[in-house]
């Protein structure tokens, strides 16, 4: 039937989630819905029904969906592993690495494939839900493009403009945004929507009529601040930096922030927890002594992350953790971190080399070989769990005689002699209610039974109910559908 799309005044307006409660919210009145963004930036991702990954927030979409994930839903992936340099994934498959020097012309040269999962998408539905990225304002990015406008204005999908109002400056940002577009751009814009509003709606009333009268184009709604957010998992580092932690839990399970930190969403069943001060830690922070148990995530340069562990400091941290008894879990490029040496000798994750890693499980990782991308079942610490592998790489050693999870009956990562350390290369297992329970227990702690699962839909449920009372989706449907 057709399709919308909303883009933002700049990043972190909140495009993600709105996308992902529209989307219920349109499964709701009786329609197919499938999300769509053209090219994402993120280090979290989600591996796919067809055996591919995409950026987490489409992921989360899709759940909002009803559906599967799929690789058409995010067919461009960058995947930041230096500051100059990602490594891109088309159509769910790793094709290489784009640069500061190459990025703009390469990026062009995908719109192809672009349109392609977008066709496909649009004949399996009633409605594609788009997300944009960054913002069309980012004039200095247009050519090329093809995450805001290059995207809308071949494929001819309407655009609504999201404006964040907690950020301040938001009027600014809407009629800046139409004063320094394209025209062309800028008549594919057919209204905007305000996001995170805190109070009474009525007190921006006077605003909102400017914003449409300055800018031209009708507004959608104001959305109101959304503490359901908060239960959602998400794809940004930038959340790390405002996170908040519990001052009275009684067991403290800490975590550092590295550079290329990935797939950090694996922490967040743990929030669920009433019983965990569950605390991310930042740069020039120590890890906190009296913490029961230090998780090491993924990484999407474990190399360049290892060093920055010992700059920090925290590898002393770890270390004297460890000997006083405390346990510490590695997931992904994380298990890696744990053992003897991380090898890269082609060069996959920045500059070819190795480097020591912490020395607490009796392993060595090369970094070589195929991307392994695979929903997994499995059994560790006598729980069933599920989740997902998304590495390169193959980790081996004395260590992993004790396997920390027989998947489908294969060994994976490994524990230490003492019991103390673990390792494992599965996303997502803190999802499961029972082995969160077993892990906290190891730890002197216990899972209040919570489903994550759970949580998440009932908050897509939520946003979904807020949004039909704040924003008018009869137009927005009709906008899609005209």
């Amino acid at each position: 039937m057709g399709a919308i799309m909303l883009q933002g005044t700049g990043s972190d307006v909140g495009k993600s989630v709105l996308v992902a409660g529209l989307c219920r919210a349109l499964v709701r009145r009786g329609y197919r819905v499938r999300p769509f963004k053209p090219q994402n930036m993120s280090n979290n991702a989600a591996v796919t029904s067809d055996g591919g990954e995409i950026g987490r927030a489409q992921a989360l979409q899709a759940i909002a969906c009803g559906v599967a994930p799929h690789t058409d839903m995010n067919p461009v992936l960058l995947k930041p592993q230096a500051d100059r340099t990602s490594q891109l994934i088309v159509h769910g498959r790793v094709r290489g690495a784009l640069g500061s020097g190459n990025f703009r012309s390469a990026r062009g040269q995908l719109l192809g494939a672009v349109v392609e999962s977008y066709e496909r998408l649009r004949a399996d539905c009633d409605i594609v839900v788009v997300e944009g990225a960054g913002s069309p304002a980012e004039i200095n990015l247009r050519a090329g493009d093809i995450a805001n406008m290059g995207f809308a204005r071949v494929a001819n999908v309407p655009v609504i403009l999201v404006g964040d109002i907690d950020r301040g400056g938001v009027i600014a940002a809407v009629v800046g945004t139409r004063a320094v577009i394209d025209p062309n751009d800028a008549a594919m814009i057919r209204g905007f929507l305000i996001n995170k509003f805190r109070g009474d709606p009525a007190l921006f009333e006077d605003g909102y009529r400017q914003i449409e009268a300055l800018s031209g184009w009708r507004g959608f709604g104001v959305v109101p601040w959304l503490d359901a957010v908060a239960r959602l998992p998400s794809e940004d580092a930038v959340v790390l930096e405002r996170r908040s932690f519990s001052v009275e839990a009684p067991l403290i399970i800490a975590c550092p922030v590295l550079p290329r930190i990935s797939n950090f969403d694996d922490l967040d069943p743990l929030k669920l927890e009433p019983g965990v001060d569950l605390r991310m830690i930042g740069p020039g922070q120590p890890i906190p002594a009296d913490a029961a148990l230090v998780i090491l995530p993924g990484s999407k340069a474990t190399i360049a992350d290892m060093r920055a562990m010992v700059a920090q400091g925290w590898d002393i941290d770890i270390r004297a953790h460890h000997r006083r008894g405390g346990a510490v879990l590695g997931i992904c490029g994380g298990y890696q971190m744990l053992g003897r040496t991380i090898a890269d000798p082609d060069g996959l994750e920045g500059p070819a080399g190795a480097i020591d890693g912490l020395g607490l499980l009796e392993v060595d990782t090369v970094l070589s070989g195929t991307k392994t991308l695979e929903a997994i079942r499995g059994r560790a610490l006598e729980a069933d769990f599920g989740g997902y592998e998304m590495h390169m790489g193959r980790t081996a050693g004395p260590d992993c005689a004790q396997p920390f999870a027989l998947l489908d009956g294969r060994p994976d990562g490994a524990i230490s002699r003492d019991g103390h350390v673990m390792g494992s290369y599965v996303h997502g297992m803190l999802a499961s209610t029972d082995l969160r329970d077993a892990l906290l227990r190891r730890v002197g702690g216990e899972s209040a039974g919570a489903d994550y699962d759970r949580s998440v839909e009932d908050a897509l449920d939520e946003i979904a109910a807020l949004l039909e009372q704040h924003i008018d989706i009869d137009a927005m449907v009709a906008l899609a559908t005209g």
